[in-house]
């Protein structure tokens, strides 16, 4: 059995359509039917047909994640879903062969491999970092192995070995580089920043991150002291003393587990307590889906940060925050190239 990185469109377009429909889904759907396709060879010709302008190097680079996804990922592997638009990864069992479906090909999804989904939503943070750096390969499709992966994914699947959190040298960074599809450095910046902010800022302190952030963007803010606060972490509001619009109540949960719909309809239901027409929650360790799926519908009350928020936050306006916070937070912009052989 293999572990399988299989992404769900570059802008992760179609990460809900992947749970929805119990799929893990690719592009490439200017291709059809790939069942009927019987070697690695005939694939590469078949690339070479359909896209005449492409680079030898990207027609062999797609050649070998389409073959994986068709021929090489079996039933019973484990398939990780990196999503881009939270700061969560999905874990799943691929329970069938390759199927090619019609139904979705709007959706820029017709090759599928059907999945059943073992959890949906795991903070990045209860990942080793050598792993997250092996999630963030520049492919859509790639089989994780380094450092025994498939073993340990495993077993903190069965909760029987949670993640220890282990440092990644710059000696394993260049060995990733050797070994698999070029790396996502900017994600791998971010998962590094984020390590360092849930080791630095627990419990309260994430509050007064929080805080600092809401500051950094204009807000003049109050924050409870530690211990009871009614269900309300920070207030927020615009203005020279912060009377005016838009006033927000924000709820801050440091835990590494996702939080459920409760916490989510506290925070609705204590809103006009605290003159609040927004609501702010901030869970570092996510959300579950049901928390997602409500907080659609509440989208002009009530807002969602997780741990790649607070990052996004933080990136936006670092050069506005405190000196001494940006001491407990070095950061150092950097320009770098992306590959685009993907």
């Amino acid at each position: 059995m293999a572990v399988w990185l299989v992404r769900a469109g570059s802008q992760g377009e179609n990460e809900q359509l992947a749970l929805d429909e119990k799929i893990v889904v690719i592009g490439w759907s200017q291709l059809p039917d790939l069942k009927t396709i019987e070697s690695r060879d005939e694939l590469k010709e078949l690339l070479s047909r359909k896209f005449p302008d492409s680079k030898v190097m990207r027609i062999a680079n797609w050649t070998g994640q389409l073959w994986a996804f068709r021929s090489r990922i079996q039933e019973g592997d484990l398939v990780v879903l990196p999503f881009k638009k939270t700061s969560a990864i999905a874990i799943g069992r691929v329970v069938g062969d390759y199927q090619y479906r019609a139904d979705l090909a709007a959706r820029d999804a017709c090759h599928t491999r059907p999945v059943e989904w073992i959890r949906d939503d795991i903070p990045r943070s209860a990942f080793d970092a050598d792993i997250l750096y092996s999630f963030g390969a520049f492919l859509t499709v790639c089989q994780i192995s380094r450092n025994d992966a498939e073993e340990r994914i495993r077993a903190f699947l069965s909760g029987s070995a949670p993640m220890s959190h282990v440092e990644i040298t710059a000696e394993e960074v260049y060995e990733a580089v050797e070994e698999q599809a070029p790396p996502d450095l900017a994600q791998h910046a971010r998962d590094l920043i984020q390590t360092h902010i849930s080791r630095k800022f627990r419990g309260h302190d994430l509050a007064r991150l929080v805080t600092a952030l809401l500051e950094a963007q204009g807000y003049v803010t109050e924050t409870s002291p530690p211990g009871v606060d009614g269900g309300v972490d920070v207030i927020a509001g615009k203005g020279p003393m912060g009377f005016d619009p838009p006033r927000i109540a924000v709820q801050v949960k440091s835990s590494d587990n996702p939080v459920d719909v409760g916490v989510l309809r506290e925070l609705q239901g204590v809103l006009k307590g605290f003159g609040a027409e927004h609501g702010l929650l901030v869970s570092w360790g996510g959300f579950k889906q049901s928390v997602i799926r409500d907080a659609r519908k509440l989208f002009f009350e009530i807002r969602l940060w997780d741990a790649g928020d607070i990052v996004d936050a933080l990136m936006e306006s670092y050069e506005e925050l405190p000196a001494d916070l940006q001491a407990e937070i070095p950061l150092k912009r950097i320009w770098t190239l992306v590959p685009n052989d993907e």
